[in-house]
């Protein structure tokens, strides 16, 4: 994206957030133009009072098991392939679809989600945890994204916004639940006659707001003119590891996919008092980054028990294994992986048990305009991981198309940790056990983008 083009983003989203102005954003082409005018509801914002521990901790809880649900019914569609997703950021953007659905839809939406908290909760409950992973930074607020040779606290930045039809009887007290509560506010522009300019504006937002690792998030085609809302979050990680690794120690070491294969992968090594725990032949490791505040958990299943072990894994079972991390001094080898993963969840997120919401004919999404004709067209996501001896990269990006129809005392001896077989990691937000992303390696050759 030039320059020009990054601060009239820039620019207009601010705007934007502040229901000030109506704005128009150039497409990504160049030379068409896509009106994006912005709107703010008449209603009170709907904001959290206060969201205590015991509600957050559901919230995450409720999360963590719809993402082990994901990627499960991912994997499945594609066993021998390497994974990655953000949890969190599908969740935000449902959460946001949501609270639009009514009857049945709603119902099915929940049940999938994993959603216990009633309505009037669940929104200021994602507010809260925002703001806690964000650490209530605002989305214009300064990030810093210098280069990863310089230590620092992690970036995490994350972003939501509504792209809506113009003209549409769109519901106040929906909008300014999104606006509350996730700090979406609405752009609205034309998809009945403008949809192409409309999809490369949206994907120019997303590549801003994910350092252009998300560049097209909505392939062609996919924006016509029966769209009638898009509501998109993006997600971008950058931080370096606490303990780095040497680079000089890295070297070419076999690894074995999960179909048998053997090849020499970039092999990274560090010896380090870090948190580490064995369960019956199981490994688990935590690699924190500057600050502590965010750190990445591997999982190296016992030998030849991959499948076994990903396939029982969930909330409970994570959180049984976290708890048993301890302190040793140990030698971990780790490849270095770059990849990205990206996939269609509309027939997922209908076999996981809320096929009606993707339903043109039942589909109940009342509550986000006056109206009786939307459903959802499709669920898209993308999410890119870049692991080497400096820290971690990562980005993901969630749109939601909505269409219309027509202790101890003798220290214990040192752990080593050989990662050179399938395995798991997820980068997680310690205090508040949120998954941020989960994802597998099982073919490291394969992962060296």
């Amino acid at each position: 994206m030039s320059p020009n083009r990054r601060d009239f983003l820039a620019l207009s989203s601010a705007l934007a957030a502040s229901g000030l102005v109506a704005g128009c954003l150039g497409s990504a082409m160049g030379d068409d133009t896509v009106s994006v005018d912005t709107v703010s509801s008449d209603a009170a914002p709907v904001t959290p009072d206060d969201v205590g521990n015991e509600t957050l901790d559901t919230l995450v809880t409720d999360a963590t098991g719809f993402a082990f649900d994901l990627h499960t019914a991912l994997v499945d569609a594609e066993p021998d392939a390497n994974r990655f997703v953000s949890p969190y950021s599908v969740s935000v953007a449902l959460a946001m679809t949501y609270g639009g659905a009514r009857g049945e839809t709603r119902r099915q939406m929940g049940e999938t989600l994993q959603f216990s908290l009633p309505r009037e909760t669940l929104h200021p409950a994602f507010h809260t945890l925002r703001g806690q992973v964000n650490g209530e930074r605002d989305e214009g607020d300064e990030q810093s994204s210098g280069s990863r040779d310089e230590p620092r606290p992690f970036t995490l930045a994350g972003a939501n916004a509504l792209w809506g039809q113009s003209g549409y009887p769109w519901r106040d007290a929906y909008l300014s639940t999104l606006e509350g509560n996730y700090g979406a506010g609405m752009y609205v522009v034309d998809f009945t006659t403008e949809a192409e300019a409309a999809r490369e504006t949206i994907n120019a937002w997303v590549a801003d707001r994910t350092e252009e690792q998300i560049a097209e998030l909505l392939p062609e085609g996919s924006i016509h003119e029966l769209t009638r809302l898009v509501l998109t979050n993006a997600v971008y990680f950058k931080a370096n590891w606490q303990y780095e690794f040497d680079e000089a120690a890295t070297e070419e070491r076999p690894f074995t996919a999960l179909d048998g294969s053997t090849a020499d992968v970039p092999t990274m090594e560090l010896t380090e008092d870090l948190q580490y725990a064995s369960v019956d032949g199981h490994q688990l490791v935590e690699l924190p980054y500057v600050g502590g505040e965010v750190s990445m958990v591997v999982l190296l299943p016992a030998r030849g028990r991959f499948e076994q072990f990903e396939r029982s894994l969930d909330a409970d079972r994570l959180s049984t294994l976290l708890d048993r991390l301890d302190e040793r001094e140990g030698t971990l080898r780790l490849p270095r992986f770059s990849f990205r993963s990206k996939a269609s969840l509309r027939e997922t997120l209908s076999d996981l048990g809320m096929p009606l919401a993707f339903d043109q004919r039942a589909a109940d999404f009342s509550g986000m305009a006056d109206t009786a004709e939307l459903f959802l067209g499709d669920v898209v996501h993308e999410a890119f991981v870049a692991v080497d001896e400096k820290g971690t990269e990562a980005a993901a990006a969630t749109a939601v198309l909505v269409e219309a129809t027509s202790g101890q005392v003798n220290p214990p001896k040192p752990f080593e940790m050989d990662v050179n077989r399938p395995f798991l990691f997820a980068i997680r937000h310690r205090s508040t056990d949120a998954l941020l992303f989960l994802g597998r390696v099982v073919d490291a050759a394969a992962a060296q983008e």
